[in-house]
């Protein structure tokens, strides 16, 4: 167990820069006026930080014939992230912080079980059992719970 330590206090360190950054755009949203422009600088300053980590790993950029040999829909991670920035920038606000991400989390339970079951997108099949099923419900309990 303690070999996980580190690593599940980083899962809890990116959930909590998961909050700050959506706070963070709702709050550049009120100021700009514009969720579009508050979501393009969300990305802007991602794809900076992302580049500079490329750099300072020295990671080399990949070829035009790696690239052409992936499938096109390993291209649209961006548009999920998207996605998701925006609609955080509209219902943060109005949800709260607490209900958004439990809510946000219950749908990640429920997709990332499919996603287990059937091995969808090349994930490691994991059958969904009795007690999977069961934690899903606990946390979607724990939604109506929060929104109470």
């Amino acid at each position: 167990m303690l070999k996980f330590a580190f690593p599940m206090l980083l899962a809890v360190s990116a959930g909590i820069s998961i909050v700050v950054q959506q706070a963070l755009n709702a709050n550049l949203r009120t100021a700009l006026g514009s969720a579009a422009w508050s979501g393009f600088m969300s990305y802007f300053i991602g794809i900076i930080c992302m580049a500079a980590l490329a750099i300072s790993l020295q990671d080399p950029i990949p070829s035009l014939a790696t690239a052409a040999r992936i499938p096109w829909w390993s291209w649209s991670g961006g548009l999920f992230g998207a996605i998701f920035i925006a609609l955080g920038i509209f219902l943060l606000p109005q949800l709260g912080a607490a209900t958004f991400f439990a809510l946000l989390i219950a749908g990640q339970m429920i997709g990332s079980m499919a996603f287990d079951h059937f091995g969808l997108l090349g994930v490691p099949v994991h059958p969904i059992s009795t007690v999977r099923v069961a934690g899903a419900a606990l946390l979607v309990g724990g939604v109506v719970l929060i929104r109470m």
